[in-house]
């Protein structure tokens, strides 16, 4: 299991449940407007994961693989592979 570590900020849960992700987050994990992000519970912690749904790269949804953990499509593992 990963070891959990405090980025030192905090949100408010407004009356309807919500929450902002902190910009500097949203930076780190490349989260933007309209992307969807995973639920699920780890103990008694809430995890948040990225869905991602198209290559990080270039956002191709064709011909997608796995890559080190992440998807691509099959002409960014190309160039990719030629450097």
């Amino acid at each position: 299991m990963r070891e959990a570590r405090s980025t030192g900020m905090t949100r408010k849960v407004d009356e309807l449940g919500r929450m902002v992700l902190p910009s500097e987050l949203r930076k780190r994990f490349r989260i933007h407007e309209g992307d969807h992000l995973a639920i699920h519970v780890e103990e008694e912690r809430i995890v948040l994961t990225k869905v991602e749904t198209g290559c990080v790269f270039c956002d191709s949804t064709d011909g997608l693989v796995n890559y080190r953990d992440k998807l691509i499509c099959q002409t960014c593992k190309a160039a990719i592979e030629e450097i």
